[in-house]
């Protein structure tokens, strides 16, 4: 590897990560954000009725309160009816993302759940919800304008902003979840987010021949799940102070139970525990935050469910194949297998073992393969998309793309019977049949 495009780790890149895979955050925030609105604009309100009766300007303040109490019925409304509304869009929501992922796999609800068009949807709807009743205790039954103290003018006229927006987001989420159940857009989404993984993944230079013995390991405590992510600046940052070298013993995506080795140290003693705490994330299924393999291990689910006898959807296959291709073409040349983290002297620290190119080629191909013999479409599109990998791949890389090659030619060989058939089953095509 070569120093060029080395990425230090990002301190706070597994929080983000995992904050994103929440849903409960954004609708938080918003609604401590809503109660600061709220008050600042309370503050104002009652700073203009200061104002006018200082002024002894009573004529324009009465029509203030005339206003505000037409405006009280139109709130009153909006806080009655905006519960409901937020019950029955997200209810049509959850519907079709159920349909999403009975249709293609359920790990597109992940799509869902990480959206920002959703949080934010949900977040305003709530917030509307929200700010109308605390407008509503604003409101006094005081009609004097030598008497009264606040007028909620300001908060009414944002109320009816948040209406509006709450309007405006209803129609992007619409098209957005609608987009859920069309096959193009989810591949393209796993495919974009894919890309994303492979840009935030540091391509360092490579670490010393030998790690050194072993001198200890430090074995998982807590739930069973999924290594989803490392905190790798963390754990750079403990091996630094320590002066070791930590090797991760798991990949990411494998699953870990208590007391299994995930860390193994090398040059020192084991740093302290302390330090060591919530350096790698375990969780009930895999993220793509830093998993490279997860975006193909999704479009290859995609592909296995078009290609059962149940559903019998080529095309869908083909596009996933499509994607596929594309990552596989990104990744060609770039180095691929174990990963050097460094600290700031340059010195490596970390150690992470990665899917090699080998592994994500088997990934992408090998289980469509025993499924395309059958599908005319499926094989001419892959067979094309092996050709097409062969011109790009330097020589040491080819011998994975041949092995598939010959086996998808045996395999539709021994399936099909008719040699016109076959004939027409192995003529490579990139639209599949076009």
């Amino acid at each position: 590897m070569s120093d060029r495009g080395y990425r230090r780790p990002r301190p706070l890149s597994p929080l983000r990560e995992h904050l994103r895979d929440t849903f409960w955050s954004a609708p938080t925030m918003g609604f401590v954000c809503v109660f600061v609105l709220w008050l600042g604009a309370s503050a104002v309100d009652e700073e203009i009725v200061a104002v006018l009766q200082r002024e002894e300007a009573y004529d324009d303040l009465g029509s203030l309160i005339a206003f505000v109490q037409d405006a009280k019925t139109i709130v009153t409304t909006i806080s009655s009816a905006m519960m409901t509304f937020i019950g029955v869009v997200f209810s049509i929501s959850l519907v079709a993302v159920q349909m999403a992922s009975g249709q293609l796999t359920p790990r597109v609800v992940r799509i869902f759940v990480r959206s920002r068009i959703s949080k934010l949807t949900l977040t305003v709807f709530l917030a509307t919800f929200l700010f109308s009743l605390l407008v509503l205790t604003s409101y006094e039954s005081e009609a004097d304008p030598r008497r009264v103290v606040s007028v909620p003018l300001l908060q009414s006229m944002l109320t009816l902003v948040l209406v509006g927006l709450s309007l405006l987001l209803f129609v992007v989420y619409v098209s957005a979840t609608l987009r859920l159940l069309q096959v193009g857009p989810v591949v393209d989404k796993i495919a974009r987010d894919s890309f994303r993984v492979l840009g935030r993944m540091p391509r360092g230079p490579g670490g010393p021949e030998g790690l050194g013995p072993e001198t200890g390991r430090v074995v998982h405590e807590g739930r069973a799940g999924v290594l989803r992510d490392v905190n790798t600046a963390r754990l750079v940052r403990a091996a630094r102070r320590q002066d070791v070298v930590l090797r991760l013993i798991p990949r990411i995506g494998d699953f870990v139970v208590p007391g299994t080795p995930v860390l193994a140290v090398h040059g020192g003693a084991v740093p302290p525990r302390s330090r060591l705490r919530y350096g790698v994330s375990v969780g009930v299924e895999r993220t793509l935050h830093q998993d490279l393999a997860f975006g193909l291990r999704q479009l290859s689910d995609i592909a296995l469910r078009a290609l059962s006898t149940s559903v019998n959807d080529p095309t869908t296959a083909v596009q996933c194949l499509d994607r596929s291709i594309q990552f596989l073409a990104a990744l060609v040349h770039l180095p691929l297998g174990t990963v050097h983290h460094r600290d700031r002297s340059g010195r490596v620290r970390l150690v992470q073992e990665g899917p090699g190119w080998e592994d994500l080629v088997d990934l992408a191909f090998e289980e469509i393969r025993w499924c395309v013999a059958g599908s005319p479409q499926v094989s001419r599109r892959l067979l094309a998309g092996l050709d097409d990998l062969l011109l790009l791949a330097p020589e040491e890389r080819k011998q994975p793309l041949v092995r598939h090659r010959a086996l998808l030619v045996q395999a539709v060989e021994r399936a099909v019977p008719v040699a016109a058939d076959r004939e027409f089953a192995l003529l490579p095509d990139r639209q599949g049949i076009g």
